[in-house]
């Protein structure tokens, strides 16, 4: 019996994915092997990469002006490669800094160039600065910041105005749950285990205008123009990965695409989050304002039965919700493969289990 994953990343894939996946396993299209079997240079696992990133362009709308990359090295590689390709020795790049993913950027960008924290919401995290408040350098080679920070559950709706700097955004928990602008992005880099695939596949949405500047010392691997100019195949690609990703985004497409998962999970999370309101027994720390869609943290009122909530739920179907070790209590991941189902068995524990030990 399948159970229901609130697990962060790696995250739940669709089912549909999954089945389809297994039915192709040894045997893709005719081809008599597995996509895993494929070398990334034949003409299958080719029409494989291409549909895939003509399926994510319809998704997103990517403009024709930007670069879509595959890459390796997960998200944490790229707070070393966008310092790399986007800036000069004695660049600084802006930080709003939001959480332990923005801090973990922040950090790794230290190592390339200065770095002016242009906001910081301080500890324990669980707001965003006003934009109004926000102290940018008047020539920042880039402004960053991570729409949904995974841990603390704190997710930005809207996209900051940075008065014309390049924006460049850590979209690995909250990209392809809702429509955004890319136009409005420099750059956008993402993990793939949470809404695109199985962890080992990282995507990079960069203006091609911004290719080329690559410091002598940046790893071909990370170089994005050498990437680009090889079509993500510089070396070999993480070949299932991106199979699998294609595979997400044709279900995505399904379902209505961008706009029709939009309007599933904010009713997901507003589901959780009004049986979290509704009680004085479970509380999110979230400001309201910047609850996240994706990563619903939420605290017991008797610390003390953290391990009982766990072992329950587990025995319920319902599993990983335990809280992030840094920050403790419960975390509900509730990504596009999380059905409302899943919320809905998850809202009648908490309400009987309230019941039970409140």
């Amino acid at each position: 019996m399948r159970v229901f994953n609130f697990s962060p990343g790696p995250a739940a894939l669709p089912v549909e994915v999954l089945e389809q996946a297994r039915d192709e396993m040894l045997d893709w299209r005719g081809s008599g092997m597995s996509v895993m079997e494929m070398s990334h240079r034949g003409k299958a696992f080719r029409s494989i990469a291409e549909e895939a990133e003509a399926d994510l362009r319809e998704l997103l709308g990517v403009p024709s002006n930007y670069k879509v990359l595959f890459l390796q090295g997960g998200a944490t590689a790229q707070f070393a490669a966008i310092p790399l390709n986007l800036t000069a020795p004695g660049d600084v790049i802006d930080f709003v800094v939001t959480g332990s993913w923005s801090k973990k950027a922040l950090s790794e960008a230290k190592r390339y160039a200065s770095v002016n924290v242009a906001a910081d919401a301080g500890e324990p995290y669980v707001s965003i600065p006003p934009v109004e408040t926000w102290q940018l350098s008047p020539n920042a080679a880039y402004v960053h910041y991570t729409p949904n920070e995974t841990i603390g559950g704190v997710e930005f709706h809207f996209i900051p105005d940075v008065k014309g700097a390049a924006l460049v955004a850590d979209m690995s928990s909250t990209i392809l749950s809702r429509p955004i602008d890319v136009s409005k992005y420099a750059l956008i880099y993402a993990g793939a285990q949470k809404n695109i695939g199985p962890a080992g596949l990282t995507l990079v949405i960069v203006r091609e205008d911004l290719l080329g500047r690559a410091r002598p010392e940046t790893p071909s691997v990370f170089n994005y123009a050498a990437m680009a100019k090889e079509g993500s195949m510089l070396n070999t690609p993480p070949t299932f990965a991106v199979y699998i990703a294609g595979l997400v985004f044709k279900w995505l497409k399904r379902k209505g695409g961008l706009e029709a998962m939009a309007e599933i999970n904010r009713a997901k999370a507003d589901k959780l989050y009004a049986t979290i309101d509704a009680s004085s027994f479970y509380r999110n720390p979230v400001a309201k304002e910047a609850r996240s869609w994706m990563n619903v943290p939420f605290t017991l009122a008797r610390p003390e039965l953290d391990k009982v909530f766990i072992e329950e739920a587990k025995k319920a179907g319902l599993v990983t919700l335990e809280g992030h070790r840094s920050v403790g209590g419960m975390r509900a991941s509730i990504y596009n493969a999380m059905p409302m189902e899943g919320v809905d068995a998850l809202v009648s524990f908490m309400k009987e289990f309230e019941r039970t030990k409140g």
